[in-house]
């Protein structure tokens, strides 16, 4: 080779909830890969993540579930509170929720992987396909080069795996998020319950983690038009967000006041339109997506976690059910054109799986995140026709993406 090219047989890209997931996923049924993360250490953007029924269900199968539960409280219900209406609603949780630190689910996913499973420091610029075999070859930052079996792209919303699969750019909400967490040494005393409280398109949200600990998020249009200026100063987005929230109740402009500047971060929300994921290509060869990569939704129904651990269990065991694992089948030409078709077959079965899964959830967020927006009265009715005809008896949390 005239280049520096080191060979892999199955590569995932993206040390996030997906991309652990996934590789401890295929660990537990016997086959290896490796995880190539841009940063040197375990990151986790963002303070809280929720975890309902359908992936603690995920969880289960990824032996992580019992280590988890330790760390937060479980949520009993969801409170949805109008200031601008004068009303309020209480709305039972179905099956398990709970909302946890994203690095104790991180660190967990990756304390269970064999050591050296994780190579940090690897930054991916491009994809390429060998013309010799079809293999996705991956060009590092540091200029070496990485010939991979398999590919998968668990890479987030600006995937470097999913422009090589051609798929539709990302779209903005039009609105952001700003996330923090507040932490009380001598207890909150909160209810173990989410309060969503809504006024004049600003929504605020609260979750307790544990005794001591509770996260929340604003969600309201782009507050500030330098966003990348304020999104790394802590306290101009604590400043912004205090003065938007004026006319909330004073104990949800304290908690927000009291919080650690350290946890608060500004993101902008985007999305992959439904008629995207119905339409595209997300197999190429044997390099696929998942997590965010795949399916990027907003916020409203808190599934992005969830449906990326849902991700994880469903590849790996399309995959596990075509091979052991590919370096045993890699002794000709022919076995490894036959391990190739394969595997593609796989692919070909995981998406199937899991695009109407997505596509549905992706369709109820994007028609909240419209009716978050100050739509026309037609749109707005369109939306709420939409959503009724289309989701009302259909809970997404019962969701069960089976045995790994």
């Amino acid at each position: 080779m005239d280049r520096s090219e080191e060979e892999q047989e199955i590569v995932i890209v993206g040390a996030g909830i997906c991309g652990l997931a996934t590789a401890l996923a295929l660990h537990r049924k016997g086959v290896r890969s490796i995880v190539l993360e841009r940063s040197e250490t375990l990151r986790a953007s963002g303070v809280g993540i929720g975890i309902f029924a359908n992936g603690w269900r995920a969880l289960e199968q990824l032996g992580v579930a019992s280590d988890l539960r330790k760390t937060a409280v479980p949520i009993q219900r969801i409170r949805d509170v109008w200031l601008d209406k004068g009303s309020n609603q209480e709305t039972p949780v179905t099956g398990e929720a709970r909302c946890l630190m994203r690095i104790d689910l991180i660190r967990t996913l990756a304390d269970a992987l064999p050591p050296g499973t994780i190579h940090f420091g690897c930054q991916i610029v491009s994809v390429n396909m060998d013309p010799s075999n079809s293999y996705p070859i991956l060009q590092l930052l540091d200029g070496s080069f990485i010939v991979a079996k398999i590919l998968i792209g668990c890479d987030g919303l600006n995937s470097v795996v999913a422009n090589f699969l051609e798929l539709k750019p990302t779209k903005e909400f039009g609105t952001c998020s700003v996330r923090g967490l507040t932490n009380y040494p001598n207890g909150h005393a909160l209810p173990h319950e989410l309060v969503r409280t809504r006024r004049n398109g600003i929504s605020v949200g609260i979750i307790p983690i544990d005794d001591k600990l509770v996260c929340w998020f604003v969600g309201q249009q782009t507050i500030h038009e330098d966003h990348a200026k304020v999104s790394q100063c802590p306290e101009l987005i604590r400043e912004l967000i205090l003065q938007s929230i004026d006319g909330f109740p004073t104990e949800v402009a304290q908690l927000i006041e009291d919080s650690e500047l350290e946890s608060l971060s500004l993101t902008r929300l985007r999305y992959r339109a439904p008629w995207d994921l119905l339409l595209g290509k997300f197999r190429k060869g044997t390099v696929t997506v998942a997590g965010d990569a795949m399916h990027v939704m907003g916020p409203f129904l808190g599934q992005g976690g969830s449906a990326a651990l849902e991700d994880a269990i469903v590849l790996a065991r399309c995959l596990s059910r075509k091979f052991v694992n590919p370096v045993d089948c890699l002794h000709s030409e022919r076995e490894t054109m036959r391990m190739m078709h394969e595997v593609g077959e796989a692919m070909d079965q995981y998406v199937k799986e899991r695009r109407m899964r997505v596509l549905r959830l992706s369709t109820q967020t994007y028609l909240i995140g419209l009716l978050l927006k100050p739509p026309s009265l037609l749109v707005k009715f369109a939306c709420i026709v939409f959503l009724v005809v289309l989701f009302r008896n259909r809970n997404h949390t019962r969701y069960d993406c089976g045995l790994l």
